[in-house]
């Protein structure tokens, strides 16, 4: 849930309507030698404003340390990053950068509407292609397995948990929970403390709830929608989904753990985790620093463990694809600008002591050590990591461990529109003691539908 870029609260909701309107427009050109000295002039989006100082200056480095190693390539950088209301627009009028970021929910649709490049020919010698999680790679491909993107860092979901509070209830911190019958054992426990103590949180409002809702179902082997002849279903409306709900009403109304205030959202839960008051709820790694930076927390103070049930986790993510009109050269420098920058080992490395010299915390689940590799580059990442720490690493080390054996799966198509529907469903069960689970399956089930046979 992180990236190059700070952006927890909108990981939290990881809704591509949401994504920041791009700062500046390039215009792409498809000629070869259109940059200073015969270069090829690359315009690439992705740049961080001026009002996150780090990131800025760390990416204006790379730009210099690319071109320096790579004189043939006028890297010309653009604030901003993919504004799906304005992409079409952009692309037809050719001021749509030659390289351009996407979240892994947009990589599906641009691919089926060919606009984006393939690339597979351009990446086949490409260093550290092999290294590179295959299912992140699947993400931009089509069902040719032809490529036209790449991923650059990806999120995936785990149990945030108050070590603090596990020990105060009498909990082992170092044996977080790995159902969700543990969950609700220890929710009930940390919230017997009293003085207003929480023993689980949980979303419920502007389509935080569906997405939370969707990271449980997974959890539970669930899923959300099903594809049967090139057409969407929705899916959800089934056992796991209806243990999802279940639980959560009955740790609301029957073990009174998740106290009395709902209709919470990323924000609420966050500060009740940095106040001391929560003792867990379902998250993203980077959701560590905000409530660090933010409210106030200690990482000392937190754990992350796998998501309960561990069946499967939901994981998004984001990278970058080449403009459909980008001439052959272009294309080429575009994938060479987003290996070097994106998946290099080296450079990952360097960022670390960049990221130490600022200050900022080393050894989360997060960038500048983002969890997109496999196999001995995963390794080696891992160990500088640990190398340089100067948060507990091994207060997420088993959310690390069970990474690369535990399911990813996908946002639904339509993802916000369907979270909207399961909002009211989360809500419900949560604020209603007397909640219909199968009728308020049944009736989101008849809306995703409808969302799904509209489309």
């Amino acid at each position: 849930m992180s990236s190059t870029r700070t952006r927890a609260l909108a990981l939290a909701t990881v809704t591509a309507a949401s994504l920041t309107a791009l700062a500046g427009c390039g215009t792409s050109s498809n000629s070869t030698d259109d940059g200073p000295g015969g270069t090829v002039r690359l315009d690439v989006n992705g740049q961080p404003p001026k009002t996150q100082a780090f990131e800025r200056k760390l990416f204006d480095k790379h730009v210099k340390q690319f071109e320096k190693a790579h004189p043939d390539i006028d890297i010309v950088p653009h604030e901003g990053f993919m504004d799906p209301k304005t992409f079409n627009a952009k692309l037809a009028g050719g001021k749509l950068e030659d390289v351009f970021y996407v979240y892994f929910t947009d990589t599906r649709n641009l691919i089926a509407k060919k606009q984006a490049a393939d690339i597979t020919d351009q990446i086949k010698d490409m260093p550290h292609r092999g290294d590179v999680q295959d299912e992140l790679m699947k993400v931009f491909q089509d069902e040719q397995g032809r490529q036209y993107g790449l991923p650059t860092a990806n999120y995936s979901m785990g149990l945030l948990y108050n070590r603090a509070l596990f020990k105060k209830a009498g909990l082992d911190p170092d044996q977080p929970p790995r159902t969700w019958a543990d969950v609700r054992a220890a929710a009930k426990r940390i919230a017997k403390l009293g003085d207003n103590t929480v023993g689980y949180a949980d979303f419920s409002k502007n389509n935080q709830g569906g997405w939370h809702f969707t990271a449980e179902l997974y959890s539970r082997g669930g899923r959300m929608a099903t594809q049967h002849d090139g057409k969407w279903k929705a899916a959800f409306n089934s056992a796991e989904g209806r243990a999802t709900l279940q639980d959560l009403h009955d740790m609301r109304w029957k073990d009174n753990s998740m106290g009395s205030k709902q209709l919470l959202q990323a924000e609420d839960v966050q500060r009740m985790m940095g106040s001391g008051k929560l003792g867990m709820y379902i998250s993203a790694a980077d959701n560590i620093t905000v409530i660090a930076k933010q409210f106030g927390g200690d990482y000392k103070d937190f754990g992350l463990a796998p998501v309960p049930d561990a069946k499967a986790t939901l994981i998004g993510g984001e990278g970058y694809m080449i403009n459909p009109k980008a001439s052959p050269e272009k294309i080429e420098a575009g994938v060479e600008w987003l290996q070097w920058k994106y998946l290099n080992p080296d450079l990952v490395e360097r960022n670390i002591q960049d990221n130490l010299d600022a200050k900022l915390p080393i050894g989360l689940p997060m960038p500048p050590t983002p969890d997109i590799w496999k196999g001995t580059v995963r390794d080696r990442v891992e160990k500088a990591k640990r190398k340089h720490a100067n948060v507990p690493v091994h207060n997420y080390q088993r959310f690390m461990d069970a990474a690369p054996r535990t399911t990813g799966v996908l946002e639904p198509p339509k993802a916000q529109q369907v979270y909207a529907v399961l909002d009211s469903a989360m809500q419900a069960v949560l604020t209603k003691k007397d909640a219909d689970i199968d009728k308020l399956l049944d009736t989101a089930e008849k809306k995703v539908n409808q969302i799904y046979s509209a489309s």
